[in-house]
């Protein structure tokens, strides 16, 4: 995906979903209104659409007082009513939008969710660009999850294949008519699930913890420190990882997040890839929050075979959720062979992605032990990472 060319200027457009009134928040006006660090909910997403290169036109969904207090829309924005229903809002926003082309890629957001960056708006662009008919930011479910009646809990939920879906989504406007064309009254919480039911596949691409839900009292605590806009005092929390596996034959090797084509992979009970491990023990260690282990200990059956992208994600969310941010990462790979070199753009683009932040922000090195030790004989490779973080004081 980060190898796509970039769409032309213009070539998109964004429906905002802003017509919900927030109850359960219990602000006394609606959720996408509250302030956060000095704008609100609404204008975040906004500003953030805005300044995309690929986005040309959007629709707001609201009612009068919310397009109102939004302040100036973007160039090429219009309105449209929201309805009873979310289905309703985005089938009125598509009639604003009847003169684009079934060919044009069409973004959905929900204004409760302010903190929209360019790096998940990239990844959703280049999945529909490559070829999906939608696609989908999600998280991984760190989290135990149960059943529970009246107060007591139940049996365990696999988790395996279960994922937290966020918003935008991006359609290939077409699918997307069709799907609301044929929904009928039969309801859905997004869109996504509209178009999977015409029988095409949703693609999914790495979501952004900053994206949470305003939705209670308490997510805007949560929101308000994750979008820069609390004002705690931050201390500076450094964490060093260090990982090693095993070469065996017939099996891929995956590095920085990347498959990169040689003789022999890592054997671990993961995907095994030595650097995102290091570099998610780094994380975890300056939050002082355990090891990869603790989180995903390999005598747990789900992480067999899992791809370790997750166990990093989780670690940046980790981050996210007390407020923080990372400001820096360093990547040390050891390994006599495949040579590391030619791989470092693209090891460097796939962190990114994965931690959502600058690229300038993160270092990829290599190194060998001049073929003394278990790397030097080509048995194994290790790696070794330093994590940077930014966090409340409190």
């Amino acid at each position: 995906m980060t190898d796509s060319a970039p769409l032309p200027s213009g070539s998109v457009a964004v429906v905002l979903l802003a017509g919900g009134v927030g109850a359960r928040a219990g602000f006394g006006l609606p959720k996408q209104l509250v302030p956060i660090g000095g704008k609100s909910v609404l204008r975040w997403s906004l500003d953030a659409f805005a300044a995309h290169p690929a986005i040309g036109a959007g629709v707001l969904v609201g009612d009068d007082d919310v397009v109102a207090a939004a302040g100036p829309l973007p160039a090429g924005w219009t309105t449209a009513a929201p309805g009873i229903e979310r289905q309703q809002s985005v089938a009125n926003a598509l009639g604003a939008l009847a003169d684009w082309s079934d060919d044009a890629i069409l973004l959905v957001h929900d204004a409760a969710r302010p903190g929209v960056s360019a790096a998940v708006i990239d990844r959703l662009l280049a999945a529909v660009a490559e070829g999906a008919v939608a696609a989908t930011p999600t998280l991984p479910v760190p989290d135990t999850l149960i059943s529970e009646v009246d107060g007591v809990a139940g049996d365990v939920t696999d988790r395996r294949r279960l994922a937290r879906v966020q918003t935008p989504q991006a359609f290939r406007l077409g699918a997307l008519r069709r799907a609301h064309a044929g929904a009928g009254d039969e309801a859905a919480t997004d869109d996504a699930q509209l178009v999977r039911r015409l029988g095409h596949a949703v693609a999914t691409v790495p979501g952004d913890a900053r994206l949470h839900k305003l939705t209670y009292a308490d997510d805007l605590i949560i929101l308000s420190a994750l979008l820069g806009g609390g004002k705690a005092a931050m201390r500076t929390a450094v964490g060093m990882g260090y990982d090693v596996h095993r070469l065996v034959p017939d099996k891929p090797l995956w590095i920085g997040g990347i498959e990169i084509a040689h003789s022999h992979g890592l054997e671990g009970h993961s995907d095994a890839d030595v650097a995102l491990h290091a570099l998610t023990d780094a994380i975890l260690g300056a939050l002082a929050d355990g090891d990869i282990g603790d989180h995903f200990p390999p005598s747990d059956p789900q992480w067999r075979g899992a791809a370790s992208w997750r166990f990093l994600a989780f670690a940046a969310e980790r981050v996210a959720a007390r407020g923080g941010r990372i400001t820096h990462v360093d990547l040390t790979i050891i390994a006599e062979a495949p040579k590391i070199g030619p791989h470092r753009a693209a090891i460097r683009a796939r962190l990114s992605e994965i931690l959502a932040i600058s690229i300038e922000t993160i270092s990829v090195k290599a190194t060998t032990t001049e073929r003394l030790g278990f790397t030097g004989r080509r048995e194994g490779i290790a790696a070794q990472a330093i994590a940077t973080l930014e966090l409340p004081e409190n």
